[in-house]
């Protein structure tokens, strides 16, 4: 994995002051170098600049970016974050057709691709990427995102200038791109965030490509065309066939995931679906004399603080160890402390150059600084609950009657913190309500559904354009910003083309959730783990953090300077504080309760002050 960035603008020759140019381009990367800490690189034409920082996963001698190739006076070159999971049966065609590799790497696969078949060739890549590649005989710069937006590409425009960057942090090193946060863009913290607006920065005038999407700049036009959409479709499938095919999907999917020059691990929780993932690359290291390292995650004190709850019936040790001595892994029990994740709230803010999932995320950000310790590429098994109906909104009547986002569908939890004036100028509720009934109108339907299954669909839809994401935006940047890249098997676009359609007495048979996916992993998993009941990633239950967070907040609240007091009623906040948190009803999702709540707000001041953001 790595970091790209750039600039194009047909009205400038950036050749007439090459060093100023290159060093915006080195600086931009430095801005990302933690995403790319191996290697980095630069590239200049009059038009256009593109720079790149490398994590080396793949061809670790001769993969070097920003690569250029030429051919018949014609210059492409590319700057490419992602992998190419399919790259050796591409390759065999393209060297079929003529194409001549100098180096083993996937970029070049993309790179030779293009060359001989056009933008159009984006459509036979199976990965995770954001690509930029500059054209000069077309004198275009695309820009093109993964199908599911697992990698990130933002970009905004100034002075008629395009300038893209994996994160919001590279367009910030540009001169002249300012970190302004307009009533809309505080609606997108307080009455959407962690989650964001697909297609939005956050900050004034900056966007992101959306998955599946390629944008082409020209000297006199700019285009904007999906290569990929999710489709609906009737499901002709038996059950048989459907387990059958479910596990066939997954598995490639994972094999597929396990390409890589150097050793990779796994995340596992002791869950399904982590379990699935690692047994199978257990497995086929195996056939390879090899050992698969494992990691999993907890909190000190947790077997002294944890409380069972609607969400999260039970810890994860007991089947963690029942599955590595099961898959025969070499696994090591990583453990966060209060103080550890109450540092991490900021880091987390700079990796992601937002607030985020506090304590969820930040947490995530600490373990990733271990694993990195050990390997540089792991596969988690990130994503099956939101394609595979997992999650209690996809099974609660609740959710079928109310019109909102449906692990976040009262706005009153948001308020309560916030100034009356702050809460009467953003229309939270309007705000929310018009990005959920966007994605509604958005939803692909079949004319045949029942009114069941048409609800069905939307909610499975918000779940893979909204919580999907937020989700992949955590584990790219808590992942990255420690240079170690985090693989999503089960979110390969095959399964979500397939699992999208399955309807759901074959998702959930006999009631049993995710029961299609435990059926397709009989055989892989000892039943105990095959068939336990959901729990979700673990936080802590332990009083003192929550007590360190209130304390922290007081502070904040007590410095005049502090940024996020002209968004809070400083009364509304003690009386919070001095309120028992309820642990079983979040505000978003499964895990952001009460302690989150004090957290995010933190996380709120701080990217204020650390951003120099200029409120509007």
């Amino acid at each position: 994995m790595c970091g790209i960035a750039g600039f194009f603008n047909p009205d400038v020759n950036y050749m007439t002051d090459k060093p100023k140019w290159k060093h915006i381009l080195e600086r931009m990367n430095h801005a990302q170098k933690r995403r790319g800490p191996d290697n980095e690189g630069t590239y200049l034409t009059p038009l256009c600049g593109l720079a790149h920082v490398r994590l080396e996963i793949i061809d670790l001698v001769t993969g070097q970016q920003p690569m250029v190739r030429k051919r018949q006076g014609r210059e492409c070159a590319i700057s490419f974050n992602g992998e190419i999971y399919n790259m050796a049966e591409l390759k065999a065609e393209l060297l079929l057709e003529g194409a001549d590799f100098q180096t083993t790497s996937d970029t070049e696969v993309i790179l030779e691709g293009y060359m001989l078949h056009g933008k159009d060739y984006i459509q036979k890549l199976n990965g995770i990427f954001a690509i930029a590649l500059w054209d000069s005989a077309a004198e275009e710069l695309y820009l093109f995102r993964d199908r599911l937006g697992v990698k990130p590409l933002f970009y905004a425009i100034t002075e008629k200038t395009l300038v893209f960057s994996s994160e919001i942090k590279g367009l910030l090193a540009y001169p002249g791109i300012r970190p302004i946060i307009d009533r809309e863009g505080l609606c997108e913290v307080f009455a959407l965030g962690p989650a964001k607006t697909y297609g939005k920065g956050v900050f004034k005038d900056v966007w992101e490509v959306l998955p599946g999407q390629c944008i082409a700049f020209g000297r006199t036009s700019v285009s904007e065309k999906f290569y990929w959409k999710l489709k609906s479709h009737p499901h002709e499938d038996s059950m048989e066939q459907t387990i059958e095919k479910t596990a066939w999907l997954v598995e490639d999917a994972v094999k597929k995931q396990m390409l890589s020059d150097i050793p990779i691990s796994t995340f596992l929780s002791g869950g399904v679906d982590s379990s699935l993932v690692t047994a199978i690359c257990a497995r086929e290291l195996k056939k390879q004399g090899k050992v698969l390292n494992t990691f999993s995650f907890d909190f000190q004190n947790n077997d002294k603080y944890f409380k069972s709850n609607s969400f999260q019936p039970s810890q994860d040790r007991p089947y963690v160890e029942q599955m590595v001595d099961f898959a025969g892994t070499n696994h090591r029990f990583l453990e966060c402390s209060n103080q550890d994740q109450l540092d991490c709230l900021y880091k987390t803010v700079d990796a992601r150059d937002l607030p985020c999932m506090a304590d969820v995320e930040s947490s995530m950000l600490y373990f990733c600084s271990k694993v990195t310790a050990y390997n540089k590429v792991t596969l988690t098994g990130e994503c099956a609950d939101e394609i595979f109906g997992g999650y209690p909104w996809f099974h609660s009547q609740k959710a079928f009657q109310t019109d909102a986002f449906p692990w976040s569908d009262s706005m009153a939890p948001r308020q309560v913190l916030l100034s009356d004036s702050v809460i009467q100028a953003l229309h939270m509720e309007e705000y929310a309500r018009e990005a959920y009934e966007r994605t509604i109108r958005e939803t692909p339907l079949l004319s045949e559904d029942t009114p069941e299954e048409k609800r069905r669909r939307e909610i499975s839809y918000l779940n893979l354009r909204w919580f999907m994401v937020t989700l992949l935006d955590r584990m790219d940047r808590t992942s990255m910003y420690s240079g170690l890249e985090a693989r999503v098997p089960l979110a390969d676009h095959r399964v979500v083309e397939y699992v999208f359609n399955i309807p759901w007495h074959m998702k959930c048979p006999d009631g049993i959730v995710k029961g299609l996916l435990r059926h397709a992993g009989e055989g892989l998993l000892p039943k105990e783990i095959l068939w336990r009941k959901k729990s979700p990633y673990p936080k802590t239950y332990d009083p003192a953090y929550e007590e360190l967070l209130g304390s922290r907040l007081k502070e904040v609240l007590a410095d005049p300077n502090a940024p996020i007091r002209t968004l809070l009623d400083t009364k509304k906040v003690h009386a919070f504080l001095n309120t028992p948190s309820d642990y079983g009803k979040p505000w978003y999702g499964q895990l952001m309760a009460g302690p989150q709540m004090l957290a995010y707000m933190l996380q709120v001041n701080y990217w204020l002050d650390k951003y120099g953001i200029q409120l509007q």
